[in-house]
């Protein structure tokens, strides 16, 4: 990356001039890392958006506060229109659901599992799958929604989409 000869001017020494000596140049040339890293910057900020929970799923709207948020990704469980569950992104069956969800939680830092559930499925449902977690040694879940839904005063309310503690 950008080392050259450059000509001494000078010269010196037992012989007197020389004709033709060169040594290294110590400048580095830092043009194509700036380059690269523009080009990397610009990557990232188009394909960033895009990293969202792959399942897509249309969420209730509620008018409540955000939840701080958190270091790691938060362990999320999605249940698509259809009754599919996801762990993350990943489609489980009903019955390899709480097993795999033990063996994730294994290996994190934090405890709390997120719910995100289509608007349309029913709430037994989605308090049967709370329940099930909660046996299993999970206390802290947290229901997933849209903002900008109806407050109790008939209001609408909320910012951006957000987990809201349930």
């Amino acid at each position: 990356m950008g080392a050259g000869v450059a000509k001494k001017s000078g010269g010196g020494g037992r012989r007197g001039r020389r004709r033709g000596n060169s040594s290294a140049m110590a400048d580095i040339n830092i043009t194509p890392f700036v380059d690269v890293m523009l080009v990397l910057l610009i990557i990232f900020m188009v394909a960033a958006p895009m990293l969202t929970v792959g399942v897509p799923l249309k969420l209730p709207e509620t008018a409540a506060a955000s939840l701080p948020t958190e270091q790691e990704e938060p362990l999320t469980i999605s249940v698509s229109a259809d009754g599919g569950l996801f762990i993350m992104s990943s489609e489980v069956a009903e019955n390899e659901l709480i097993p795999k969800l033990v063996a994730v939680a294994a290996e994190r830092t934090s405890k709390k599992v997120f719910i995100r559930a289509d608007g349309s499925v029913p709430y037994e449902r989605v308090a049967q799958i709370m329940g099930a977690l909660n046996a299993n040694g999970f206390r802290e879940i947290g229901l997933v929604t849209d903002a900008n839904g109806p407050t109790l005063g008939g209001a609408q309310g909320g910012a951006a989409a957000q987990p809201n503690d349930g």
